[in-house]
């Protein structure tokens, strides 16, 4: 896992118990992948006059706290103790500000492209280390938490085939 620390993030609110995981799809620009501008995103770095998308995001401040590129590598933004800024306006079952209480992963995708093998491979075997090491409960996409307002991971997500993995067993130590 590599990281590359985002300052997009805060603390939680004291006593807060990390139990939801919300999946998100982000490409940049969209559609395209490969490239560094999420990462870059991510760490207040993007040069917003480098494609015409990027103008809307001038001074945008988000994060999550991890993102799973294409190719399975799994980048980490945010410590999963400190609050990444992923969620936004959100509630799960009556809890509002779904960032207090969750972790984000970002799957390079869209809504319109299946996502590969390899991403599935790498979010199975997060989702077991996180699984380990935090009382997860749930887990959603971001659609789920802001319905109306977001998509993802979107249409071409296949959740049976993600929850069908046996996603208790973990691996690797996090950067808690």
């Amino acid at each position: 896992m590599r990281r590359l620390v985002s300052s997009n993030c805060d603390s939680r609110p004291s006593g807060t118990r990390i139990n939801l995981l919300v999946v998100h799809n982000i490409s940049l620009p969209p559609g395209e992948f490969g490239g560094q501008a999420v990462a870059q995103l991510f760490t207040n770095t993007l040069d917003t006059d480098t494609h015409p998308y990027y103008a809307q995001l001038k001074g945008v401040r988000v994060s999550a706290h991890f993102l799973i590129q294409r190719t399975g590598e799994i980048v980490q933004f945010v410590s999963c103790n400190k609050r990444a800024w992923h969620a936004g306006a959100s509630e799960w079952q009556g809890r509002a500000a779904c960032n207090n209480f969750s972790m984000g992963v970002e799957l390079e995708g869209t809504d319109f492209l299946p996502f590969s093998d390899q991403q599935y491979a790498a979010l199975t075997r997060l989702t077991r280390v996180l699984k380990r090491a935090y009382p997860i409960r749930d887990i959603v996409g971001h659609s789920d938490i802001a319905p109306g307002r977001k998509s993802d991971p979107g249409p071409k997500f296949d959740w049976p085939r993600y929850l069908a993995k046996d996603c208790l067993k973990a691996s690797r130590k996090l950067d808690m």
